[in-house]
């Protein structure tokens, strides 16, 4: 018999930590190797974590709601055969069972685990100068996770090296180890206390809204965001697609929508200003060989965002294939991590739900994310000296200002919006 350790998984590109939403087996059940453990998730998709062994769950680490870095122990399965004891922890750091870790109060002081820091933590502390020494953990052992950092970044009050010893820790170096007070919970930032009124509805966060919060908080702190728009007239391209999308639909079985085109003249665009491609990384830029487009999708109470790999060795028809599975999987609940993973630029469909401006949050560590608005008709002044009515769209795009500049935006939006004023029968093949 031997003891081995499930730890959560890398669940995408640039995932550093899990929440455990569901636990799909109990202490005592027999589980087969790849069988479903919980169902976890990210800030990018939902998953399960799969058994890498054969055996019986022996102990339950993480509970429901909790979240958790990469590599971080969520289990045990007891194997039988040799060889698996080499995965028991030591008692100085194997964690504590689900059952030892309520009996131990919230208020008792007990921060042994104040110090092990997830990679999220550190990335989160270093960006924003907090001095973790200051900071109480909300986490078992007084671990400090990343709603305590979150907090602490809300309210304001940054911690800093050299300020002045929390109250809890000016006691501790005054007085002996045995008669210390606990330690006092960090003030958080609490949300504001709205009146419930006769006919009000109680909305539960789920996991994944609270990982799209999460996501979105995230962005709108670290980056830097700027906002640019320009106006195009597609014209020629309605003009186009309308007259091709009856057949398409009866040979292809799916709708081509405006998007696929969209996408097109992005991808060429990025081909010749391979600086919007990029990510920051603190001390470097990485611009990005492969152009992966990350397509937002929503249902009716998440938002995700698959990805269409090598969108610029794809024509338009191979482009719009992708946008019609991918959107199958999400409406149908079926993507999968690996749809998720490696976008370098976002293209949001705004346009959709008959918006004509607005700006988009960055999908975090991407450098920009450009809004594809409704297309309206209007009236346009011409060449003839005459008003005519025009098929014009507003694409607006948000960037990260630490890794790109207005001119270079105002270039790039310049030269999507001269391929897709070109864009005509004679000028373009959906194949």
């Amino acid at each position: 018999m031997g003891l081995e350790n499930i730890t959560m998984p890398q669940l995408g590109e640039s995932v550093t930590e899990g929440t455990i939403g569901k636990w799909l087996v109990q202490v005592g059940d027999t589980v087969k190797k790849y069988d479903p453990l919980a169902e976890v998730t990210t800030d990018k998709v939902n998953a399960e974590i799969p058994s890498s062994f054969t055996g019986v769950v022996k102990e339950i680490i993480a509970g429901e709601g909790e979240t958790l870095a990469v590599g971080e122990l969520v289990c045990v399965i007891e194997t039988e055969g040799e060889g698996g004891g080499s995965a028991e922890a030591t008692p100085a750091t194997k964690p504590a069972s689900k059952e030892e870790a309520t009996n131990v109060p919230a208020a008792s002081g007990d921060d042994s685990m104040k110090r092990r820091y997830s990679p999220a933590v550190l990335r989160m502390a270093q960006e924003n100068d907090i001095d973790l020494e200051q900071v109480n953990g909300s986490g078992k052992g007084g671990r400090i996770t990343r709603k305590d950092i979150l907090a602490v970044i809300e309210s304001g009050n940054i911690p800093k090296a050299g300020d002045a010893k929390p109250a809890s820790q000016a006691a501790s170096s005054s007085q002996p180890e045995t008669t210390q007070a606990p330690a006092p919970s960090a003030p958080k930032a609490q949300p504001v206390n709205v009146p419930t009124m006769p006919g009000d509805v109680e909305i539960p966060v789920t996991n994944v809204r609270k990982a799209i919060a999460s996501n979105m908080l995230r962005s709108k702190h670290e980056i830097p965001h700027a906002w640019m728009m320009i106006e195009v007239d597609v014209t020629d391209l309605v003009a186009y697609r309308n007259t091709i999308k009856g057949d398409f639909k009866k040979k292809e079985g799916y709708n081509i929508t405006f998007l696929p085109f969209f996408i097109k003249a992005i991808v060429e665009a990025l081909k010749e200003y391979p600086q919007i491609n990029s990510t920051w990384q603190g001390d470097k830029i990485i611009q990005k060989k492969d152009i992966n487009i990350s397509m937002a999708a929503a249902t009716e109470d998440s938002l995700y965002v698959p990805v269409i790999k090598h969108a610029d060795e794809k024509s338009i028809k191979g482009i719009a294939r992708d946008v019609n599975d991918l959107a199958l999987k999400v409406r149908t609940g079926k993507l999968a991590a690996d749809d998720m993973q490696g976008g370098t630029f976002t293209v949001n469909n705004t346009g959709s739900f008959g918006s004509v401006a607005s700006m988009g949050i960055i999908n975090y560590p991407q450098a920009a994310i450009l809004q594809v608005e409704s297309i309206v008709k209007k009236p346009v002044y011409l060449e003839n000296g005459m008003f005519g009515p025009r098929d014009m769209v507003n694409l607006c795009l948000s960037l990260d200002h630490r890794v790109l500049d207005g001119l270079i935006c105002g270039k790039f939006l310049a030269r999507v919006k001269a391929i897709l004023e070109g864009m005509n029968k004679d000028t373009i093949s959906i194949y």
